[in-house]
């Protein structure tokens, strides 16, 4: 069965940048995961419900306007999840609609931690790096506009591999 996700690709220079940062941290799985916000977390699918999934995100796509994300400062999910990432200053009520109606339907699920949208920077790493990225990035600041989400699906050798783009509004 296939593995997909759906996000909201940072768009560059801070994708790269961000995916930089972490890959300097020695987070290797950086090498395979694009920065990006988080709608839906990894699923894997029935190899014959990519287009039921495929209708699915463009119905949801097309009931939810654009909107801007600043992205602003870092958070921590320590001690119950080890993870520091780049906080939302603004666009956070606007991922949390989003990914409920996404999370319906073919891709209706339960998930282990409430949702949180956040740009994952450390990961997989020692508390003392953690708390370096912490404060690193403390003073992070972007603003862009968010056209539309992304289904990915996971390759082995690749990673994470943006496949289908569907558009807001």
């Amino acid at each position: 069965m296939p593995t997909i996700g759906v996000s909201i690709a940072l768009p560059e220079p801070w994708g790269r940048q961000l995916q930089h940062y972490r890959l300097s941290l020695g987070d290797d799985s950086a090498r395979q995961i694009p920065s990006h916000i988080t709608l839906v977390p990894p699923t894997s699918i029935p190899d014959d419900s990519y287009a039921d999934i495929a209708d699915h995100l463009r119905a949801v796509a097309a009931d939810h306007a654009p909107f801007e994300v600043h992205l602003r400062g870092t958070g921590t999910f320590r001690p119950v999840s080890p993870v520091v990432f780049i906080a939302l200053a603004r666009g956070i009520s606007e991922c949390e609609l989003l990914a409920a109606d996404l999370r319906t339907g073919p891709l209706s699920q339960e998930t282990e931690f409430p949702y949180h949208p956040h740009v994952t920077i450390a990961h997989h790493v020692d508390e003392t790096t953690m708390e370096r990225a912490f404060i690193d990035m403390a003073g992070f600041d972007c603003t862009f506009e968010v056209p539309s989400l992304w289904l990915y699906t996971f390759d082995a050798s690749l990673g994470w591999v943006k496949s289908a783009e569907f558009r807001l509004g």
